[in-house]
């Protein structure tokens, strides 16, 4: 069974920083890619990060330049480091696993970004 472990959100004032991190169960390198999401108050759920088996990201535009998905390999663990935080980035933000026709889930981390 895959399991998605988040931690590192909280509260924090606009323009201030958190990192998020996500512990998996097994190695990273199960997945083709590992991502983070966030869903806002009345917001569909959207894809903030993701990064690849082989390295690769991609981020939603709102974030770029401001957020970093990375990972430790040895420890099972990807990050999502968030600087310059907005009011906007305000949501739940989940850590997710997928490979082709699986996708796996955490339970989410709650990020409030105060004005």
């Amino acid at each position: 069974q895959v399991q998605l472990v988040e931690s590192g959100g909280g509260l924090v004032q606009a323009g201030g920083s958190l990192r998020l991190s996500c512990i998996v169960s097994m190695s990273v390198f199960s997945f083709d890619a590992m991502g983070w999401y966030r869903q806002a108050p009345g917001k569909q759920r959207e894809l903030v990060a993701r990064i690849t088996r082989d390295g690769r990201t991609n981020y939603v535009d709102s974030v770029k330049g401001r957020f970093a998905i990375s990972r430790d390999t040895a420890e099972n663990t990807v990050y999502l480091l968030m600087n310059s935080l907005k009011p906007e980035d305000t949501a739940v933000y989940y850590c997710n696993a997928a490979n082709v026709g699986d996708s796996y889930w955490g339970r989410g981390t709650q990020v409030t970004v105060s004005p």
